[in-house]
This record gives structure tokens, C-alpha cells and sequence, in this order.
């Protein structure tokens, strides 16, 4: 007990209940606040993300307060399908998902810090490898020394042509493309 509680125990601090679920495009503006904390130096348009939601539902989490009220995100997820090795320009629009895509891609995975270490991440993952399984690969360019935390999952460093490296600069002089063999690829 201390001067500054009056005498009173302090009570512990309530932990945040978060969870995931489907992202909306009621989402954004919270999604883009995260990034934004967790990824300043890469910015991304509100245009980026809400058409990754409409172009690809299943690939699009939101980590929220599982509350039933929870309109402020502690994190999210985007991915789709892309043809291989043919990640998007950072800040850029896809337009569609080609009808040959064969490659999954993870565009961006942030959870704040204050939800960090309680296996959220690996939540994450697991629901992602539902879908990847139907892609032979699946890809991400790793950001701000995260190789370690996406090497966890199976990632690995790929050789990549000029094209792409140019496209991985983009996102910083540590960037880094990384790819994982999927289990239960149906794709050719």
C-alpha cells in the first residue's frame, strides 16, 4: 500500500480479452490506427486495405475486444492469393485476384504490444493454414527483423529475381522475402 492508492490495495490491472474474427470494412480506420503504430515508416492507404477485405474475405482477421462491442483493433491480418512471386508493391491496389493465383501471401500481420505474448499470433497462423493448404506455397516480406518470428512457422529465404527484390526494397534496406511449402496443397 502506498500514499498514492490512500492506503488501499492496488487492484491488479484487468487484462484485455481480445480475440479474431472477420475484419469489416467498418474495420479500417482502427486497422489503419494499428499499422500505423506498429508500422510507421510503411505506410499504407485506408484504399490498400479496405479492397484487400472486399477482394478476399476469408484472408482479412481482425484482433479485437471480445467484448461483442470491441470497435477498436489491438491487431489484424491481410492476406489473398497472388500469382507466385508476384507480391504487391507496397501501397498499391490489386484491382482483383487473378483467376491463376497459386501462391497464398501474408500482406501483413500487427498485433500492439500491450497483446503481445499470449499466443495471439499463432492463433492467427492456424486460421491462415486452413486456407493456405490450397496453395502450394505461401509468402511475406518480413519487415523490421521479424525473419526469427516468421521462421516459427516454416518461412524461410528464397532466392528472388530482380524484379521482386526491387518491389522487397520498397519496404525497407531489412526487408526480407520469405516463403514456406504448404501441407495439403491441391494445387498443381
Amino acid at each position: 500500500m502506498d500514499a498514492a492508492t490512500n492506503g488501499k490495495a492496488k487492484s491488479p490491472a484487468k487484462t484485455k480479452v481480445v480475440a479474431w474474427r472477420s475484419m469489416s470494412a467498418d474495420d479500417i480506420e482502427s486497422l489503419v490506427r494499428v499499422a500505423n503504430k506498429i508500422q510507421p515508416d510503411l505506410p499504407e492507404s485506408d484504399q490498400v486495405f479496405a479492397e484487400r477485405v472486399t477482394l478476399f474475405p476469408a484472408g482479412c482477421l481482425a484482433l479485437a475486444e471480445d467484448d461483442g462491442g470491441g470497435d477498436e483493433l489491438c491487431g489484424y491480418v491481410i492476406s489473398h492469393p497472388i500469382r507466385r512471386r508476384q507480391a504487391p508493391a507496397l501501397d498499391s491496389l490489386l484491382g482483383e485476384i487473378a483467376s491463376d493465383a497459386d501462391q497464398y501471401y501474408i500482406h501483413d500481420l500487427a498485433i500492439l504490444p500491450e497483446v503481445r505474448g499470449r499466443g495471439l499470433a499463432q492463433q492467427c497462423m492456424e486460421k491462415l493454414f486452413a486456407i493456405t493448404k490450397r496453395y502450394t506455397t505461401t509468402s511475406v516480406i518480413s519487415v523490421y527483423g521479424t525473419a526469427t518470428f516468421w521462421g516459427r512457422f516454416g518461412f524461410v529465404v528464397e532466392d528472388i529475381d530482380e524484379d521482386l527484390k526491387m518491389k522487397v526494397l520498397d519496404y525497407g534496406d531489412n526487408a526480407t522475402y520469405l516463403e514456406r511449402k504448404n501441407e495439403e496443397s491441391t494445387s498443381t
